[in-house]
């Protein structure tokens, strides 16, 4: 277990100096020639900016009016015909 541990570590150390190693540049994409490891370039970009929503027009409220207040109206003869007192 312990010369896989080290061979392993060997390894790593190999690879790290391969990539190290300087040669000409060439864009990632494009494969180059030779062994090396090719790896996407790091993109920084700025925080994302929240701007506040845009201000929606909202009709004002609509008025309410207390209806009117209903009246009695006693009974009574209209004409002929007798009328019950009953509410406006």
């Amino acid at each position: 277990m312990s010369v896989l541990k080290h061979l392993a570590a060997v390894v790593a150390l190999a690879a790290l100096g391969v990539a190290a190693l300087p040669h000409d540049a060439k864009a990632w994409w494009r494969g180059g020639y030779g062994v090396g490891i090719w790896v996407p370039p790091v993109v920084a970009v700025p925080p994302p900016v929240y701007v506040a929503p845009p201000v929606v027009y909202a009709p004002p409220p609509v008025a309410y009016y207390a209806p009117p207040p209903r009246v009695w109206v006693p009974p009574h003869w209209e004409g002929p015909y007798w009328v019950r007192g009953h509410w406006s």
